[in-house]
């Protein structure tokens, strides 16, 4: 009987997670598409062709179940890099800067994590949520990058710089009309904007090229602490 018990508990169970599933996935397609957010519950309730009540049963309101898509993309985002990253490995500094940021700015873009992270839609708890994970998935990974060029003695300006400029860069980017006004894909606009960024920033490996700037690499606050440390 208790196996029996067991059993039909499970099924249940199984049933509710793939239903759980079924909702985040169906919510993240019509939550993050242009335009989301006049897209109600109702709506939701009418794509999936289940009540509202079975929805909130898995999810009390709209913000959990748009964290549960966020955590979702943001998983995917994060595999994205990784592979970014990866395929990158070995190439010249300037190429692995560009491949990352790119990545880092199509998901970015595809997921819409700047506009609510700067209040276009969701409340404030959920722009911190966003925020923080934006901060740990993707700008910590950058900052680590511009460090490791500095420390190899690739950068002419202190990587914490590179890092704020980047920030306000691929934020701003993606709440302007710009890409609009030029007529230009998000990808094209992209590209241009990490070139822009990393101009004059990234030492040429042929030092020939660099003149006068391979003089001293710029110290950060990080690398003087390294150097007075007993």
């Amino acid at each position: 009987m208790k196996t029996m018990e067991t059993n039909s508990v499970s099924r249940v169970s199984t049933a509710d997670e793939q239903r759980a599933e079924v909702i985040v996935e169906t919510a993240g397609r019509l939550f993050l598409a242009p335009g989301s957010a006049r897209v109600s519950m109702d709506d939701l309730a009418r794509e999936l062709g289940m009540s509202k009540k079975t929805i909130y049963r898995h999810f009390p309101d709209r913000n959990s179940l748009l964290a549960a898509v966020l955590d979702r993309q943001f998983a995917a985002v994060d595999r994205t890099l990784v592979a970014a990253a990866e395929d990158a490995e070995g190439q010249p500094f300037d190429a692995r800067v560009q491949r990352f940021l790119i990545a880092a700015g199509t998901e970015l873009g595809r997921i819409g994590a700047a506009q609510l992270a700067t209040g276009r839609g969701g409340d404030a708890m959920l722009r911190r949520y966003v925020e923080q994970r934006v901060d740990a998935v993707i700008y910590r990974r950058i900052d680590e990058l511009f460090r490791d060029g500095h420390r190899r003695g690739l950068l002419s300006v202190p990587p914490e710089l590179l890092g704020e400029i980047t920030r306000g860069a691929l934020e701003r980017l993606f709440t302007s009309r710009l890409p609009y006004e030029l007529e230009w894909t998000a990808a094209d606009l992209l590209r241009a904007t990490v070139d822009t960024v990393l101009h004059g920033a990234i030492r040429s490996a042929d030092p020939a090229l660099d003149g006068e700037r391979l003089g001293t690499v710029i110290p950060t606050a990080r690398d003087d602490d390294e150097e007075v440390s007993p």
